[in-house]
């Protein structure tokens, strides 16, 4: 059954009961109905009897982070991912954007997605970042004033090092328990490469073999939440062919690992590709999944840390792991993990959201600031560098100083002993 053929069944599955309502970030903002998951699928049964696309209706499914807490919270089980994706993809199809609006979209996705156009971007962005430059064109606010969508993406950069490549090979430590496939990631590989130098160290020393392909490519995850269906498609295929011969593909962000897992349906329309995406997507594990899989064996070495957990949705609501990677931290001696208020609540970040939609953005990111914030811990653990970056960005503007990581950067902390500063002191 094709997408549009399956759209009025899953639009009939809503009773508009209303439980999705308080976990719904933009309508816990702003309280409008439309601006909920029953009232965008109210907009979305109306398109489906035939009203075309107007410019209101564009902006109500626009402002939709695309979180999923909605679909966590729903006791009928409605499948509202499919329904936003499904909807997006008509939007991109059916509705003239504006000129500037082409612009902003197209420049993300020409570059995000292209490790080396982002690598490319890596020197003229540390020398900016250095140079001093950075605070002044804050102060400024030229950007702010020419596009507040380019003011963000300066302003959620994160502070750029040097970028260590990754051998296509971590041989296993301490005895072979089994070969995983890792996928770097665009945005993970370019801006946090400290995150998957970690990632390949913990899985060693857990006794795998780590095979990181050097011709992968974007999974596809931005292209495929933002309605770009055939792009998402190509991305998609190309993934599929990298990593299939792969007995397990260990993924560290949540949103690519989310997109992977949803490659069953992206290509199941695609008789040459379907079987092999499914296969693909049965064999996706983020790696705190993985890791409690596989079981521990490399020991544990004490980390007197108190840190904040953060729930990334595409991790919990997407691919329901929540208890995995607290089950992992708290098995670290001297570690301490406090849990962060209305963690179903979306940071903002939702991909490239806080790139097209900054002001509602920043507003979810000062609110989980002020969450994190208030549980007095000194490391915030993330599984995704969308949402590092975003309550990075917002800790920042609150003053607090709150340092950030990825859950492989505190287990490699912890099976190398390397101590609470090589956590606690670094500068992103």
């Amino acid at each position: 059954m094709s997408a549009q053929e399956d759209m009025p069944k899953l639009l009939g599955e809503c009773v508009h009961c209303g439980f999705c309502l308080p976990t719904c970030p933009t309508y816990v903002l702003w309280g409008e109905e439309m601006d909920s998951p029953r009232g965008r699928i109210h907009l979305m049964q109306q398109h489906a009897d035939g009203e075309p696309l107007s410019g209101a209706m564009v902006e109500h499914f626009d402002a939709c982070l695309g979180c999923m807490a909605c679909v966590t919270s729903c006791p009928s089980g409605v499948q509202y991912d499919r329904l936003i994706e499904m909807t997006r993809a008509d939007v991109e199809r059916e509705h003239p954007r504006s000129l500037k609006e082409r612009a902003i979209r197209e420049m993300v996705f020409q570059l995000f997605p292209y490790k080396r156009r982002l690598h490319a971007l890596r020197g003229p962005l540390r020398a900016y970042q250095k140079s001093g430059l950075e605070r002044l064109v804050r102060r400024s606010g030229v950007l702010e004033r020419l596009s507040p969508s380019l003011a963000a993406m300066e302003r959620l950069a994160p502070p750029l090092g040097p970028s260590p490549r990754l051998p296509e090979r971590v041989a296993a430590r301490g005895g072979y328990r089994a070969t995983v496939g890792m996928l770097t990631g665009c945005v993970q590989g370019e801006f946090f490469p400290g995150v998957n130098a970690a990632t390949a160290r913990v899985l060693a020393l857990e006794g795998c073999d780590v095979v990181i392909p050097r011709g992968q490519g974007c999974c596809g995850a931005l292209s495929l939440h933002s309605g770009r269906e055939e792009e998402a498609r190509a991305f998609a295929r190309r993934t599929v062919e990298t990593f299939e011969s792969a007995d397990v593909i260990v993924v560290n962000s949540a949103g690519c690992g989310s997109a992977m897992k949803e490659y069953r349906a992206l290509l199941a329309d695609e008789p040459a590709w379907a079987r092999r995406a499914e296969a693909l997507s049965a064999k996706t594990r983020d790696l705190a999944e993985f890791l409690v899989e596989l079981g521990p064996r490399a020991e544990r070495r004490p980390l007197p840390v108190t840190l904040a957990y953060h729930d990334a949705c595409h991790l919990s609501h997407a691919q329901g792991v929540r208890d995995q990677p607290r089950a992992l931290l708290a098995a670290i001696p001297e570690l301490t993990v406090r849990e962060v208020a209305e963690p179903d609540i979306c940071c903002g970040s939702a991909g490239t959201y806080n790139l097209f939609q900054p002001e509602a953005a920043g507003e979810l990111g000062d609110r989980k600031a002020v969450n994190v914030d208030a549980t007095q811990a000194e490391l915030l653990v993330a599984a995704n560098p969308g949402c590092s970056m975003q309550i990075a960005t917002a800790l920042r503007r609150r003053g607090a100083g709150i340092a950030i990581a990825h859950t492989a950067q505190v287990l490699d902390a912890s099976l190398r002993g390397l101590g609470r500063d090589a956590l606690v002191a670094r500068d992103s």
